[in-house]
């Protein structure tokens, strides 16, 4: 198997570590063209462990990537959600650990964690990697490393349902809140939603949006059903992201991708995207 031929066998992996460490499609894909380009380039002799290697090249520029991206998030206007993504070019989620570290809410919690205990976490957790292999790619020892994956998983355990609902039931629920949004049935919207529910919008500042997450059943049910009442609202389209499913609608003007996360039979996180760059990475050919 020639050189290229053996980097895209690893595509689809790669992809996904570098998507799951920068909640970004267009930063990973900037990432994986810039590990091809340095693995043509090395002298691969040497190298016993494809994947293993790639995926610590991977890890590194993606680590680089997420120090400065931290610093262009804090001006970002308004949450900062990750990209959605179609579920098909993330790589193989048959896993239920590859499939929730991939999800929308966990990508979106993983915000919270450093950028070392990002990586090490994903690799651990989603790929299973040596703490050998993950140390050589993060650059510190294998027992830091397995201090570091401890302390995120407990940081990511705090409030997250690691096994969340069923695709079924997710899909149930999040067709439901959209359709009671638009009937104004706040008595329903208010118990579908869990106690600490929250609603996020992310318009990057290019569209309307709420400035900031939305809190409590009333005030989130009173938010949703008033952008019905007082927009146009187009069809709307079940989509397969991020290992779970979204819909994909129109408020008035504005494009929107909608998911939610679902914790004991309840919605407890709402995730509107509306940011069009975010959009357009989403529904572009592949």
């Amino acid at each position: 198997m020639n050189a290229s031929a053996a980097f895209e066998e690893h595509r689809p992996a790669l992809l996904g570590l570098a998507y799951r460490l920068l909640g970004s499609v267009w930063d990973a894909e900037d990432v994986i063209q810039d590990a091809y380009l340095r693995w043509m380039a090395a002298d691969r002799a040497d190298v016993r462990e494809p994947r293993s290697y790639l995926m610590t090249v991977v890890t590194r520029l993606a680590l680089d990537h997420l120090r400065s991206a931290q610093v262009t998030r804090t001006a970002y206007v308004g949450p900062w959600l990750p990209e959605p993504v179609a579920t098909d070019v993330l790589g193989p989620l048959d896993t239920a650990e590859l499939r929730d570290t991939v999800s929308f809410a966990t990508v979106h919690l993983m915000e919270r964690l450093s950028p070392p205990e990002r990586a090490v976490f994903v690799l651990r957790e989603a790929f299973a990697l040596p703490y050998d292999d993950i140390a050589r790619a993060v650059g510190l020892t294998a027992a830091a490393c397995r201090q570091l994956f401890h302390r995120a998983r407990g940081h990511l355990a705090e409030g997250h349902d690691r096994f969340p609902a069923s695709r079924e039931e997710h899909t149930r629920l999040l067709v439901g809140f959209l359709r009671a949004a638009e009937d104004g049935d706040l008595a329903a919207l208010t118990r579908m939603f869990a106690d600490d529910v929250v609603s996020w919008t992310d318009g990057g500042g290019l569209v309307r949006q709420a400035r900031r997450p939305i809190l409590g059943p009333r005030k989130v049910a009173a938010f949703w059903a008033g952008l019905y009442r007082r927009y146009d609202t187009g069809p709307a389209t079940v989509v397969a992201v991020n290992g779970g499913v979204g819909v994909r609608t129109r408020i008035g003007s504005q494009e929107q991708i909608v998911t939610v996360e679902v914790e004991g039979g309840r919605i407890r996180q709402i995730f509107s995207v509306l940011n069009p760059v975010k959009l357009r990475l989403a529904d572009r050919p592949r």
